[in-house]
């Protein structure tokens, strides 16, 4: 009994320990890592950022998916890091490196403007539905209900919304964060502010 005791004694707190960790992970925040270039110069590929579960999305906020049942070509859970540009029933459109939600030029200025101009094609939601032939919502004029559209930043390179559609909020695991110790003071900003100014400041 003695040994059985003296097991327990810290077999039990490890098992505290563990489900305490589950809990957290499930329904607080994790550590994601960024898997390719798709969010540069924002996010680098390996790069390790916390995933926070109950943030709420804003425009600009950036989020962690899984993929699976959104992308197509994807058929077993794979998470993709991408920032949310349109939120349910806005519309969305691009011109000459600018992006439009609900007729408003949106601020850019986490990525320069060659990175703007470079990559991210002239379209509107119903174009590039038509031209990438999406699964789902094809000829979408807006953002449907419950569901978010997200580019990545490094455009040139992202397999983003342009190419398959929307994110239905049920995919999206949380909004990351990332710590202070990595990136840089800008590009940390550059994923971690509300986004209140999303909206150009000129219109």
């Amino acid at each position: 009994m003695k040994a059985f005791r003296e097991a327990m004694s810290w077999i039990i707190p490890i098992l505290i320990g563990l489900i305490i960790a589950l809990v957290i992970k499930q329904f607080f925040f994790q550590i994601v890592r960024v898997d390719g270039p798709s969010m540069q110069p924002n996010l680098q590929n390996n790069e390790r950022v916390f995933c926070l579960k109950t943030a709420k999305i804003h425009h600009g906020s950036v989020v962690v998916f899984d993929a699976n049942g959104v992308d197509p070509q994807v058929s077993v859970k794979t998470d993709y890091v991408k920032r949310a540009i349109g939120l349910p029933g806005d519309t969305v459109s691009s011109k000459n490196g600018n992006i439009y939600v609900n007729g408003k030029k949106i601020n850019q200025d986490y990525i320069s403007k060659s990175q703007r101009t470079t990559g991210t094609g002239n379209w509107t939601l119903r174009s590039i539905s038509v031209q990438n032939s999406w699964l789902k919502n094809n000829g979408a004029t807006k953002v449907p209900k419950g569901e978010y559209f997200v580019l990545g930043d490094h455009r040139s390179v992202s397999n983003d919304g342009r190419y398959w559609g929307f994110v239905p909020k049920s995919k999206i695991d949380g909004v990351v964060k990332v710590p202070s110790w990595t990136g840089t003071k800008t590009t940390r900003e550059n994923v971690n502010k509300e986004w209140q100014h999303f909206y150009d400041k000129y219109n």
